[in-house]
């Protein structure tokens, strides 16, 4: 096994010198690649087809949200990255047990979206209009 550890630490490594990572984020990552690794050499048969790589309750962050297919991190999930793992938004949503009107982005840029709509004030532009 500690051959495998040492490629899951190589590889953790260089993910966490780009990207912030807590320390949970970090433990669960070495055993999963080294339990992964591991399975691969010897010869075992690994699908993660049904299963969420990152957890769907941690994957919106503040300034990040991870795609639960792939566990790459985005600002936004857009059509075109879901497309790549052959989903629509609404699929994707309701596949990872998110409500269907969940805007797919971090907290942050929600929150930024938010106060502008607000100071937009559309809806009083509306009925003027009329």
């Amino acid at each position: 096994m500690e051959d495998y550890l040492k490629e899951a630490l190589e590889i953790v490594k260089a993910q966490a010198g780009v990207r912030t990572m807590t320390e949970d984020e970090i433990t669960s990552m070495v055993q999963k690649l080294a339990a992964g690794i591991k399975a691969i050499a010897d010869g075992e048969n690994i699908s993660t087809a049904d299963s969420a790589v990152v957890d769907p309750k941690k994957a919106i962050r503040e300034k990040s949200i991870l795609c639960c297919v792939c566990g790459k991190t985005f600002k936004v999930i857009t059509k075109k990255h879901l497309s790549s793992h052959d989903l629509t938004p609404e699929e994707y949503r309701e596949k990872f047990g998110y409500k269907k009107k969940l805007p797919l982005v971090c907290k942050s840029l929600q929150r930024e979206r938010r106060k502008k709509m607000k100071e937009m004030k559309l809806w009083t532009k509306r009925g003027k209009n009329k």
